[in-house]
Protein backbone atom coordinates (compact mmCIF):
# COMPACT_ATOMS: atom_id res chain seq x y z
CA UNK A 1 0.00 0.00 0.00
CA UNK A 2 3.06 2.22 0.08
CA UNK A 3 3.26 5.21 -2.22
CA UNK A 4 6.31 7.35 -2.94
CA UNK A 5 5.76 10.41 -0.78
CA UNK A 6 8.86 11.50 1.07
CA UNK A 7 7.76 13.54 4.06
CA UNK A 8 5.80 16.58 5.11
CA UNK A 9 7.91 19.70 5.52
CA UNK A 10 6.23 22.20 7.79
CA UNK A 11 6.45 25.84 6.73
CA UNK A 12 9.06 24.85 4.16
CA UNK A 13 11.89 24.61 6.69
CA UNK A 14 13.78 21.47 5.71
CA UNK A 15 16.55 22.21 8.21
CA UNK A 16 14.26 21.86 11.23
CA UNK A 17 14.53 18.74 13.44
CA UNK A 18 12.91 15.69 11.88
CA UNK A 19 10.33 13.75 13.83
CA UNK A 20 9.84 10.26 12.41
CA UNK A 21 6.31 8.98 12.88
CA UNK A 22 5.64 5.30 12.20
CA UNK A 23 2.00 4.58 11.43
CA UNK A 24 0.82 0.97 11.48
CA UNK A 25 -2.32 0.70 9.37
CA UNK A 26 -4.91 -1.96 10.11
CA UNK A 27 -4.52 -5.16 8.04
CA UNK A 28 -7.98 -4.57 6.59
CA UNK A 29 -7.31 -0.97 5.55
CA UNK A 30 -7.37 -0.07 1.86
CA UNK A 31 -7.00 3.67 2.42
CA UNK A 32 -4.43 5.55 0.38
CA UNK A 33 -1.17 6.26 2.16
CA UNK A 34 -1.30 10.00 1.48
CA UNK A 35 -4.75 10.25 3.04
CA UNK A 36 -3.57 8.43 6.17
CA UNK A 37 -0.58 10.78 6.40
CA UNK A 38 -2.84 13.82 6.18
CA UNK A 39 -5.04 12.60 9.02
CA UNK A 40 -2.06 11.64 11.20
CA UNK A 41 -0.47 15.05 10.65
CA UNK A 42 -3.66 16.81 11.73
CA UNK A 43 -4.01 14.49 14.71
CA UNK A 44 -0.49 15.26 15.98
CA UNK A 45 -0.89 18.99 15.45
CA UNK A 46 -3.97 18.97 17.66
CA UNK A 47 -2.25 17.20 20.56
CA UNK A 48 -0.02 19.64 22.39
CA UNK A 49 1.24 16.97 24.75
CA UNK A 50 2.63 14.66 22.06
CA UNK A 51 6.20 13.70 22.77
CA UNK A 52 9.07 11.58 21.46
CA UNK A 53 8.70 7.88 22.10
CA UNK A 54 4.94 8.06 22.66
CA UNK A 55 2.64 5.46 21.13
CA UNK A 56 -0.94 6.43 20.31
CA UNK A 57 -3.62 3.74 20.06
CA UNK A 58 -6.81 5.72 20.72
CA UNK A 59 -8.12 8.26 18.23
CA UNK A 60 -11.10 10.60 18.13
CA UNK A 61 -10.76 10.88 14.34
CA UNK A 62 -13.21 8.38 12.84
CA UNK A 63 -10.95 7.82 9.82
CA UNK A 64 -7.98 6.92 12.03
CA UNK A 65 -10.18 4.65 14.14
CA UNK A 66 -11.13 2.76 11.00
CA UNK A 67 -7.73 2.55 9.32
CA UNK A 68 -4.92 2.88 11.89
CA UNK A 69 -3.77 0.60 14.72
CA UNK A 70 -0.92 2.65 16.18
CA UNK A 71 0.97 5.91 15.73
CA UNK A 72 4.51 5.69 17.14
CA UNK A 73 6.47 8.93 17.48
CA UNK A 74 10.24 8.49 17.20
CA UNK A 75 12.25 8.24 20.37
CA UNK A 76 14.42 10.93 21.90
CA UNK A 77 16.08 11.51 25.26
CA UNK A 78 13.86 14.50 25.97
CA UNK A 79 10.16 14.97 25.45
CA UNK A 80 9.13 17.73 23.09
CA UNK A 81 5.86 19.22 21.90
CA UNK A 82 5.18 18.80 18.22
CA UNK A 83 4.51 22.39 17.22
CA UNK A 84 4.09 22.67 13.41
CA UNK A 85 6.39 25.68 13.20
CA UNK A 86 9.24 23.87 14.97
CA UNK A 87 9.27 20.34 13.57
CA UNK A 88 9.43 18.42 10.31
CA UNK A 89 7.15 15.41 10.33
CA UNK A 90 8.33 12.42 8.36
CA UNK A 91 5.44 9.99 8.38
CA UNK A 92 5.90 6.34 7.42
CA UNK A 93 2.77 4.27 6.80
CA UNK A 94 2.94 0.48 6.67
CA UNK A 95 0.90 -2.67 7.16
CA UNK A 96 2.17 -5.71 9.06
CA UNK A 97 2.22 -9.18 7.57
CA UNK A 98 0.19 -11.48 9.81
CA UNK A 99 1.87 -14.70 8.69
CA UNK A 100 4.30 -16.33 11.08
CA UNK A 101 7.85 -17.38 10.18
CA UNK A 102 8.51 -20.05 7.57
CA UNK A 103 11.28 -22.66 7.47
CA UNK A 104 13.79 -23.03 4.66
CA UNK A 105 15.24 -26.47 3.95
CA UNK A 106 18.17 -26.97 1.63
CA UNK A 107 18.76 -30.71 1.75
CA UNK A 108 15.77 -32.91 0.92
CA UNK A 109 17.43 -36.12 2.00
CA UNK A 110 18.61 -34.98 5.41
CA UNK A 111 15.74 -32.58 6.03
CA UNK A 112 18.16 -29.87 7.13
CA UNK A 113 16.39 -26.76 8.45
CA UNK A 114 18.79 -24.14 7.21
CA UNK A 115 16.94 -20.92 7.94
CA UNK A 116 13.79 -19.23 9.15
CA UNK A 117 12.34 -16.32 7.22
CA UNK A 118 9.79 -13.60 7.90
CA UNK A 119 7.96 -11.23 5.60
CA UNK A 120 8.52 -7.70 6.91
CA UNK A 121 7.08 -5.73 8.52
CA UNK A 122 5.95 -8.69 10.68
CA UNK A 123 3.13 -8.42 13.20
CA UNK A 124 5.03 -10.44 15.80
CA UNK A 125 7.91 -7.94 15.74
CA UNK A 126 5.73 -4.88 16.33
CA UNK A 127 6.96 -2.89 19.32
CA UNK A 128 10.21 -4.84 19.60
CA UNK A 129 12.37 -1.83 18.68
CA UNK A 130 10.76 0.48 21.24
CA UNK A 131 11.04 -2.09 24.05
CA UNK A 132 14.76 -2.71 23.62
CA UNK A 133 16.63 -0.61 26.17
CA UNK A 134 20.36 0.14 26.09
CA UNK A 135 22.65 2.56 27.88
CA UNK A 136 23.92 4.33 24.77
CA UNK A 137 22.65 5.42 21.36
CA UNK A 138 23.21 1.91 19.96
CA UNK A 139 19.80 1.66 18.29
CA UNK A 140 19.89 5.02 16.56
CA UNK A 141 23.51 4.52 15.47
CA UNK A 142 22.68 1.17 13.87
CA UNK A 143 19.61 2.61 12.17
CA UNK A 144 21.65 5.52 10.81
CA UNK A 145 24.28 3.07 9.55
CA UNK A 146 21.68 0.93 7.78
CA UNK A 147 20.01 3.95 6.20
CA UNK A 148 23.39 5.28 5.07
CA UNK A 149 24.22 2.01 3.32
CA UNK A 150 20.98 2.34 1.36
CA UNK A 151 21.65 6.03 0.65
CA UNK A 152 25.14 5.38 -0.71
CA UNK A 153 23.83 2.54 -2.87
CA UNK A 154 20.96 4.65 -4.20
CA UNK A 155 23.36 7.49 -5.00
CA UNK A 156 25.66 4.99 -6.76
CA UNK A 157 28.70 5.89 -4.67
CA UNK A 158 31.73 4.08 -6.12
CA UNK A 159 32.52 1.29 -3.64
CA UNK A 160 36.07 1.13 -4.99
CA UNK A 161 36.62 4.62 -3.58
CA UNK A 162 34.48 4.42 -0.44
CA UNK A 163 34.15 0.86 0.82
CA UNK A 164 31.34 -0.64 2.89
CA UNK A 165 30.40 -4.30 3.24
CA UNK A 166 26.82 -4.14 4.60
CA UNK A 167 27.86 -6.29 7.56
CA UNK A 168 27.10 -5.57 11.23
CA UNK A 169 28.59 -7.61 14.08
CA UNK A 170 27.02 -7.36 17.53
CA UNK A 171 28.99 -9.13 20.23
CA UNK A 172 28.77 -9.49 23.98
CA UNK A 173 27.50 -11.77 26.76
CA UNK A 174 24.31 -13.84 26.33
CA UNK A 175 20.95 -12.29 27.13
CA UNK A 176 21.87 -8.71 26.27
CA UNK A 177 19.46 -8.37 23.34
CA UNK A 178 21.78 -8.83 20.35
CA UNK A 179 19.48 -11.11 18.35
CA UNK A 180 16.37 -9.13 19.26
CA UNK A 181 18.13 -5.92 18.21
CA UNK A 182 18.98 -7.41 14.81
CA UNK A 183 15.36 -8.42 14.24
CA UNK A 184 14.08 -5.07 15.46
CA UNK A 185 16.53 -3.23 13.20
CA UNK A 186 15.35 -5.19 10.16
CA UNK A 187 11.73 -4.39 11.02
CA UNK A 188 12.37 -0.70 11.68
CA UNK A 189 14.49 -0.29 8.54
CA UNK A 190 11.73 -1.87 6.46
CA UNK A 191 9.25 0.64 7.91
CA UNK A 192 11.52 3.65 7.40
CA UNK A 193 12.40 2.57 3.83
CA UNK A 194 8.81 1.79 2.84
CA UNK A 195 8.88 4.52 0.19
CA UNK A 196 11.68 2.63 -1.58
CA UNK A 197 11.04 -1.07 -0.88
CA UNK A 198 7.62 -2.63 -1.29
CA UNK A 199 8.30 -5.25 1.39
CA UNK A 200 11.13 -6.84 3.34
CA UNK A 201 12.40 -10.29 4.15
CA UNK A 202 14.36 -11.35 7.20
CA UNK A 203 16.28 -14.59 6.74
CA UNK A 204 17.67 -16.03 9.98
CA UNK A 205 20.30 -18.60 9.09
CA UNK A 206 20.44 -21.63 11.37
CA UNK A 207 24.18 -21.68 11.98
CA UNK A 208 24.06 -25.10 13.63
CA UNK A 209 21.70 -26.55 11.04
CA UNK A 210 24.13 -25.73 8.25
CA UNK A 211 26.51 -28.35 9.62
CA UNK A 212 25.57 -31.76 8.24
CA UNK A 213 26.43 -35.11 9.77
CA UNK A 214 29.52 -35.03 7.60
CA UNK A 215 31.43 -31.84 8.22
CA UNK A 216 32.81 -31.90 4.68
CA UNK A 217 29.30 -31.15 3.38
CA UNK A 218 28.96 -27.91 5.35
CA UNK A 219 30.72 -25.77 2.75
CA UNK A 220 28.26 -27.00 0.12
CA UNK A 221 25.31 -26.27 2.41
CA UNK A 222 26.52 -22.69 2.86
CA UNK A 223 26.62 -22.25 -0.91
CA UNK A 224 23.14 -23.78 -1.30
CA UNK A 225 21.75 -21.50 1.39
CA UNK A 226 23.08 -18.37 -0.28
CA UNK A 227 21.77 -19.53 -3.64
CA UNK A 228 18.28 -19.44 -2.11
CA UNK A 229 18.99 -16.02 -0.63
CA UNK A 230 20.11 -14.83 -4.06
CA UNK A 231 16.63 -15.61 -5.39
CA UNK A 232 15.20 -13.21 -2.81
CA UNK A 233 17.79 -10.53 -3.56
CA UNK A 234 16.91 -10.59 -7.25
CA UNK A 235 13.68 -8.74 -6.46
CA UNK A 236 14.78 -5.06 -6.38
CA UNK A 237 11.58 -4.06 -4.58
CA UNK A 238 12.46 -6.24 -1.57
CA UNK A 239 14.77 -5.31 1.29
CA UNK A 240 16.66 -8.45 2.32
CA UNK A 241 18.12 -8.65 5.83
CA UNK A 242 20.21 -11.72 6.62
CA UNK A 243 20.67 -12.65 10.28
CA UNK A 244 23.44 -15.02 11.34
CA UNK A 245 23.11 -15.69 15.06
CA UNK A 246 26.10 -17.06 16.98
CA UNK A 247 28.20 -16.55 13.90
CA UNK A 248 31.18 -18.17 15.61
CA UNK A 249 29.51 -21.50 14.73
CA UNK A 250 30.08 -20.77 11.04
CA UNK A 251 33.39 -18.98 11.30
CA UNK A 252 35.22 -21.06 13.88
CA UNK A 253 38.87 -20.12 14.01
CA UNK A 254 40.66 -22.13 11.38
CA UNK A 255 43.63 -22.96 13.55
CA UNK A 256 41.26 -24.72 16.00
CA UNK A 257 39.29 -26.69 13.42
CA UNK A 258 39.86 -30.13 14.92
CA UNK A 259 40.51 -33.23 12.86
CA UNK A 260 39.45 -31.80 9.51
CA UNK A 261 41.21 -28.47 9.07
CA UNK A 262 40.77 -28.43 5.30
CA UNK A 263 36.99 -28.80 5.68
CA UNK A 264 36.87 -26.02 8.27
CA UNK A 265 38.74 -23.74 5.90
CA UNK A 266 36.29 -24.59 3.12
CA UNK A 267 33.32 -23.63 5.31
CA UNK A 268 34.83 -20.28 6.28
CA UNK A 269 35.93 -19.54 2.73
CA UNK A 270 32.48 -20.43 1.39
CA UNK A 271 30.85 -18.00 3.82
CA UNK A 272 33.29 -15.18 3.07
CA UNK A 273 32.93 -15.71 -0.67
CA UNK A 274 29.13 -15.55 -0.47
CA UNK A 275 29.25 -12.36 1.59
CA UNK A 276 31.59 -10.78 -0.94
CA UNK A 277 29.22 -11.72 -3.76
CA UNK A 278 26.02 -10.33 -2.26
CA UNK A 279 27.44 -7.15 -0.73
CA UNK A 280 27.30 -5.42 -4.11
CA UNK A 281 23.50 -5.57 -4.15
CA UNK A 282 21.78 -2.36 -2.97
CA UNK A 283 18.96 -4.14 -1.14
CA UNK A 284 20.98 -6.34 1.26
CA UNK A 285 22.02 -5.98 4.89
CA UNK A 286 23.86 -8.70 6.83
CA UNK A 287 23.37 -8.77 10.61
CA UNK A 288 25.49 -11.08 12.78
CA UNK A 289 25.82 -11.80 16.49
CA UNK A 290 28.36 -13.58 18.67
CA UNK A 291 28.62 -14.50 22.33
CA UNK A 292 32.29 -15.45 21.90
CA UNK A 293 34.06 -12.75 19.91
CA UNK A 294 37.46 -14.41 20.17
CA UNK A 295 36.16 -17.49 18.35
CA UNK A 296 35.32 -15.63 15.13
CA UNK A 297 37.63 -15.84 12.17
CA UNK A 298 39.51 -12.55 11.77
CA UNK A 299 38.77 -12.47 8.04
CA UNK A 300 35.07 -12.31 8.92
CA UNK A 301 35.58 -9.68 11.62
CA UNK A 302 37.40 -7.47 9.09
CA UNK A 303 34.36 -7.53 6.82
CA UNK A 304 32.09 -6.04 9.47
CA UNK A 305 31.58 -2.29 9.04
CA UNK A 306 30.33 -1.99 12.62
CA UNK A 307 31.58 -4.15 15.49
CA UNK A 308 29.34 -3.12 18.37
CA UNK A 309 29.75 -4.49 21.88
CA UNK A 310 26.44 -5.05 23.67
CA UNK A 311 27.12 -5.24 27.40
CA UNK A 312 25.05 -5.94 30.47
CA UNK A 313 22.58 -3.16 31.33
CA UNK A 314 23.35 -0.52 33.95
CA UNK A 315 21.01 0.10 36.91
CA UNK A 316 19.53 3.02 34.95
CA UNK A 317 18.71 0.73 32.02
CA UNK A 318 17.28 -1.92 34.36
CA UNK A 319 15.15 0.80 35.98
CA UNK A 320 13.73 1.67 32.57
CA UNK A 321 13.10 -2.02 31.81
CA UNK A 322 11.29 -2.49 35.13
CA UNK A 323 9.29 0.70 34.52
CA UNK A 324 8.06 -0.60 31.16
CA UNK A 325 7.07 -3.90 32.79
CA UNK A 326 5.23 -2.13 35.62
CA UNK A 327 3.39 0.12 33.16
CA UNK A 328 2.26 -2.97 31.26
CA UNK A 329 0.97 -4.60 34.45
CA UNK A 330 -0.85 -1.36 35.32
CA UNK A 331 -2.36 -1.27 31.82
CA UNK A 332 -3.67 -4.81 32.19
CA UNK A 333 -5.02 -4.23 35.70
CA UNK A 334 -2.69 -6.66 37.49
CA UNK A 335 -1.20 -3.73 39.41
CA UNK A 336 -3.81 -1.36 40.85
CA UNK A 337 -2.40 2.10 41.46
CA UNK A 338 -2.75 5.80 40.80
CA UNK A 339 0.90 6.43 41.61
CA UNK A 340 3.42 7.48 38.99
CA UNK A 341 6.86 6.02 38.36
CA UNK A 342 9.22 8.87 37.46
CA UNK A 343 11.89 8.33 34.83
CA UNK A 344 15.50 7.98 36.03
CA UNK A 345 16.56 11.51 35.05
CA UNK A 346 13.57 13.17 36.66
CA UNK A 347 14.06 11.17 39.84
CA UNK A 348 17.74 12.13 39.97
CA UNK A 349 16.83 15.79 39.54
CA UNK A 350 14.35 15.57 42.42
CA UNK A 351 17.05 14.23 44.74
CA UNK A 352 16.75 11.57 47.43
CA UNK A 353 14.07 13.29 49.47
CA UNK A 354 11.25 10.83 50.05
CA UNK A 355 7.70 12.03 49.52
CA UNK A 356 4.41 10.37 48.72
CA UNK A 357 5.04 11.18 45.05
CA UNK A 358 8.57 9.75 44.86
CA UNK A 359 8.40 6.86 47.33
CA UNK A 360 7.64 4.12 44.80
CA UNK A 361 10.15 5.48 42.29
CA UNK A 362 12.89 5.55 44.94
CA UNK A 363 11.98 2.01 45.93
CA UNK A 364 12.24 0.87 42.31
CA UNK A 365 15.60 2.60 41.94
CA UNK A 366 16.86 0.77 45.02
CA UNK A 367 15.78 -2.56 43.53
CA UNK A 368 17.42 -1.67 40.20
CA UNK A 369 20.78 -0.99 41.86
CA UNK A 370 20.78 -4.58 43.16
CA UNK A 371 20.75 -6.07 39.66
CA UNK A 372 24.41 -5.62 38.72
CA UNK A 373 25.51 -8.55 36.57
CA UNK A 374 22.02 -9.51 35.41
CA UNK A 375 21.12 -9.45 31.72
CA UNK A 376 18.21 -7.60 30.19
CA UNK A 377 16.64 -10.95 29.32
CA UNK A 378 16.70 -11.95 33.00
CA UNK A 379 15.41 -8.55 34.11
CA UNK A 380 12.29 -8.90 31.95
CA UNK A 381 11.50 -12.26 33.58
CA UNK A 382 11.72 -10.93 37.14
CA UNK A 383 8.33 -9.11 37.24
CA UNK A 384 6.66 -12.40 36.28
CA UNK A 385 8.61 -14.31 38.93
CA UNK A 386 7.83 -11.62 41.50
CA UNK A 387 4.11 -12.08 40.97
CA UNK A 388 4.31 -15.87 40.70
CA UNK A 389 6.39 -16.43 43.83
CA UNK A 390 5.52 -13.62 46.20
CA UNK A 391 2.01 -12.35 45.40
CA UNK A 392 -0.85 -14.67 46.28
CA UNK A 393 -3.65 -12.63 44.75
CA UNK A 394 -4.55 -11.85 41.12
CA UNK A 395 -3.84 -8.15 41.67
CA UNK A 396 -1.61 -6.09 43.93
CA UNK A 397 -0.83 -2.51 44.84
CA UNK A 398 2.33 -0.92 43.49
CA UNK A 399 4.15 -0.98 46.88
CA UNK A 400 3.25 -4.65 47.28
CA UNK A 401 4.57 -5.45 43.82
CA UNK A 402 7.82 -3.54 44.39
CA UNK A 403 8.41 -5.48 47.62
CA UNK A 404 7.85 -8.72 45.70
CA UNK A 405 10.19 -7.56 42.94
CA UNK A 406 12.88 -6.87 45.54
CA UNK A 407 12.57 -10.44 46.81
CA UNK A 408 12.63 -11.86 43.27
CA UNK A 409 15.83 -9.95 42.44
CA UNK A 410 17.55 -11.16 45.61
CA UNK A 411 16.48 -14.75 44.93
CA UNK A 412 17.80 -14.52 41.36
CA UNK A 413 21.16 -13.24 42.61
CA UNK A 414 21.37 -16.03 45.21
CA UNK A 415 20.60 -18.70 42.60
CA UNK A 416 23.18 -17.19 40.27
CA UNK A 417 25.83 -17.18 43.01
CA UNK A 418 25.04 -20.80 43.92
CA UNK A 419 25.31 -21.87 40.29
CA UNK A 420 28.65 -20.09 39.86
CA UNK A 421 29.92 -21.72 43.07
CA UNK A 422 28.84 -25.18 41.92
CA UNK A 423 30.43 -24.63 38.51
CA UNK A 424 33.68 -23.49 40.11
CA UNK A 425 33.64 -26.49 42.45
CA UNK A 426 33.10 -28.83 39.53
CA UNK A 427 36.03 -27.34 37.64
CA UNK A 428 38.34 -27.56 40.66
CA UNK A 429 37.53 -31.22 41.19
Amino acid sequence: MDEPNDHIILNGHASLPIVNVDVCAKPSSTARVNKIKEHVKLFLEQIKGAYYGHKFTDFTDEFLQQHVDTVQVSEDDQTADLYPSQRVLKIHVYQCHQEGPGAEEIDDQEDVSAATHWLLPAAEMEGLWENLIFDSEIKNNLLQYAQTTMLFSSAKVDSNIISWNRVVLLHGPPGTGKTSLCKALAQKLCVRMSDRFRYGQLVEINSHGLFSKWFSESGKLVVKMFQKIQELIDDPEALICILMDEVESLTAVRRASGNEPSDAIRVVNALLTQIDQIKRYPNVLILTTSNVTGAIDLAFVDRADIKQYIGLPSPAAIYKIFTSCINELIRTGIIKTNQQIFDWKTLSALGDTTSSATQCSLQLREVSTLTEGLSGRTARKLPFLAHALYINTPTSSLPEFLAALNLAVRKQLEERADLCHQTASGVST
